[in-house]
């Protein structure tokens, strides 16, 4: 176990503030009018934000200051957590139905995602199985199979929930950990083609899937149905331009782009800042995603490497699905934006997932 503590990764935490602090502001800015429409009070989301990012801050400042092979030893009791979590949200009455998808349990006046908190538990016990087997990984059977059965075990998990978007992060994230840790490059070939296959299977066997493919090659086949969301989006992100409309002088906000505040608020954030705002968050995350890369390479054990990968990977993918997403580049599925998204579950397992991160820049040699 690390002992050697320095300061944590001051960029890191700057990058990491300032992504929230944009994300609180796009956040009112964006459920203002759906907000007082609907609850009578245009700070509803805004302030529920405000909590949540409380509660997240609080827990990276906690979590911050507990060395990160806390995390080994618990791995495996964190994991089987998640997953009786994923087994209870299943059972009517406990699990609660939100846009087709039983993934949140209630928790008093708030919910909590279980699909959320297993991405990070998955990530810790992975990072955990990889570091103590790292010369098994370029076999097939004792390596390869292991690592990723457990992943696929808690993807089927999520996808009866159905929520294909967190599994595909998840299952994203540990293929990258896994071809860090010296997989194979044929095996995966193996896998992408078999991936392929059955990636085909859940769209076929899902009419909405299958709608939401044919929306993403032409959302003006159904312009009021599958592709409604990305054509309004795209009418958010045009008129955009340089500079943006200005900040809260969106237009598509008016009920047009449903439920803006959550995983299509880049659009809202392009239409009143403009490119100039868009391409401040991508540099942002691209700085994120740098220190990240650094702390990996500087850890003092493979754990803390394979770990702060896991991670940086999962904010990666994320970022990548919902803009693609928002932009028109992807299938619309339900993947929020990483800090600026409105969701209380994410924001805290994001905002936890930093404080482990943060921790490993404490001990790492770069």
């Amino acid at each position: 176990m690390p002992t050697k503590k320095t300061t944590p990764d001051f960029i890191l935490l700057l990058v990491t503030f300032t992504l929230l602090a944009i994300g609180l502001i796009m956040v009112y800015s964006a459920s203002a009018i759906w907000a007082d429409y609907k609850f009578h009070d245009s700070f509803f989301f805004a302030k529920r934000q405000m909590l949540f990012a409380g509660v997240g801050i609080a827990a990276m400042f906690f979590i911050m200051n507990i060395n990160y092979w806390t995390w080994r030893t618990w791995s495996k009791a964190i994991l089987i957590t998640c997953f009786v979590l994923l087994v209870l949200v299943l059972i009517p009455g406990i699990g609660n139905v939100r846009n087709g998808s039983r993934s949140w349990i209630g928790v008093g006046a708030f919910s909590i995602q279980p699909s959320e908190f297993m991405k990070l538990a998955m990530i810790a016990f992975l990072a955990k199985y990889l570091s103590e087997r790292q010369k098994l990984i370029t076999s097939f059977k004792k390596g390869l199979v292991p690592s990723l059965g457990l992943a696929f075990a808690a993807f089927a998990m999520i996808m009866l929930q159905p929520d294909l978007g967190t599994g595909t992060v998840m299952i994203g994230t540990c293929v990258i950990m896994i071809f860090v840790a010296g997989a194979r490059i044929s095996h995966f070939a193996w896998l992408g083609l078999m991936g392929v296959a059955g990636f085909v299977g859940l769209v076929a066997s899902a009419p909405y899937r299958i709608k939401r493919i044919t929306s993403f090659l032409d959302p003006w086949s159904d312009p009021l149905g599958s592709g409604f969301q990305i054509i309004q989006s795209l009418y958010a992100i045009g008129p955009g331009g340089l500079f943006g409309q200005g900040l809260g002088e969106s237009r598509q906000k008016f009920f047009y782009l449903p439920e803006p505040q959550t995983d299509f608020i880049f659009a809202i954030l392009a239409e009143e800042l403009g490119f100039i705002g868009g391409s401040l968050i991508l540099l942002l995350f691209s700085l994120m995603l740098w220190r990240g890369i650094r702390i990996a390479l500087g850890a003092p054990d493979l754990y803390g490497s394979f770990l702060a990968v896991g991670i940086i990977a999962m904010v990666a993918i994320q970022v990548m699905i919902n803009i693609g997403v928002v932009t028109g580049l992807m299938p619309v599925t339900g993947i929020t934006l990483p800090f600026l998204s409105y969701g209380g579950s994410s924001l805290t397992l994001m905002l936890m997932a930093i404080g482990v991160l943060l921790n490993i820049s404490r001990y790492s040699r770069y």
